[in-house]
């Protein structure tokens, strides 16, 4: 057992005025609203594994979100957005704070969906002329995630680290407007060091984060951390390994999982959704077969926990734009076909 203790008041409500006293520095830190200042957080000799998302993305450098990409602007009155670098130092220096003296690694970022452009010098130059110093990018999306590396527990042969992170896209945001409030989202959870699986709950996900300011950002984020309970998050995760499908129910699931999104909607609200689209599940059957670690047993036979993996793994193919919304989906199907073999009831899925 290598979970650690990190904060006995978790999940105390505490008043706002108060969270300076809770935290442990002043909040909010005024190095958050500083982003070049911010951005020397990362000082760190080990950085996350950046394959907990493989889908249209490529990796990118903090420093190079920083020193390459322009910032983004409100059209009408020309304030800034907040930009991926000052969201990243922002959850790390909560996460920092919050998980005092646990070793933090440097984030892992992947972004998609460039918009580019050129300096005025270049006006009209052919593209096949253009230097790199002629051209400017954002990223419209942008993943990250933060490991804490020591902070972990071995769950079913598999090590998980407790990890933080966050999925920003322009796309949601009125750019031809007045500044106004911008959209974000956080999540804390875990990441299975066998595969890069990220496994995040409904209980460690903001999906709709709604602010002005680093300041308002930051308290959304600390909030997020201080509701998240670690020790029953690892709980649930556990129990998954006690459960088991046939062969005959897992090819019941694929199927019914294929038929869903044909159902007649008054049906469709009756039963509990299927997270991902079919191609994953397509993915989720053939791995059944020849995933190196959460293939089927001898005789056809698989756990939850394999099973949950199985439909993660396929998960990282999504957008980064509904990533978090289907890890999350992946972890209340998967433990909703739990429950049904726990009571002895029925599931649709398995009928």
């Amino acid at each position: 057992m290598q979970l650690i203790e990190v904060n006995t008041n978790q999940g105390a409500e505490t008043p706002e005025n108060d969270l300076s006293q809770t935290i442990g520095f002043d909040f909010p830190p005024a190095d958050l609203l500083e982003p070049e200042v911010a951005v020397e957080l990362f000082e760190l000799e080990d950085v996350s594994s950046e394959h907990f998302i493989t889908s249209n993305t490529e990796p990118i450098l903090l420093q190079d979100l920083s020193g390459r990409c322009i910032i983004p602007v409100f059209s009408k009155d020309n304030e800034s957005t907040i930009s991926h670098q000052e969201f990243i130092n922002t959850v790390a220096e909560i996460g920092s704070a919050f998980f005092s003296g646990q070793r933090m690694l440097k984030p892992a970022i992947r972004v998609s969906h460039p918009i580019k452009g050129r300096v005025p010098e270049a006006m009209g130059r052919p593209v096949q002329f253009l230097q790199e110093s002629d051209k400017t990018v954002y990223w419209e999306r942008m993943a990250f995630m933060i490991e804490f590396p020591e902070i972990s527990e071995l769950i079913n042969g598999n090590r998980l680290s407790l990890t933080i992170g966050g999925v920003r896209s322009y796309n949601l945001e009125n750019l031809y407007s007045r500044k106004i409030e911008e959209h974000f989202k956080v999540f804390i959870g875990f990441k299975n060091l066998v595969c890069c699986n990220l496994c995040i709950s409904t209980d460690g996900i903001k999906k709709e984060i709604r602010v002005k300011s680093l300041a308002e950002l930051a308290l959304e984020v600390y909030q997020l951390f201080a509701d998240f309970k670690i020790e029953r998050e690892l709980n649930n995760l556990h129990q998954l390994g006690d459960y088991y499908l046939s062969e005959k129910q897992f090819a019941q699931l694929v199927g019914r999982s294929r038929m869903y999104q044909y159902l007649p909607p008054a049906q469709k609200k009756l039963i509990m959704p299927i997270p991902i689209n079919d191609s994953q599940i397509s993915s989720i059957a053939r791995e059944y077969y020849q995933d190196k670690s959460f293939s089927r047993s001898a005789n056809g036979d698989i756990d939850l926990w394999r099973l949950y993996n199985l439909f993660t793994g396929a998960n990282k193919t999504s957008y980064i734009d509904t990533f978090l919304d289907r890890g999350a989906g992946c972890t209340n199907f998967i433990q909703s076909i739990g429950s049904h073999l726990e009571s002895g009831t029925t599931s649709w899925y398995l009928s």
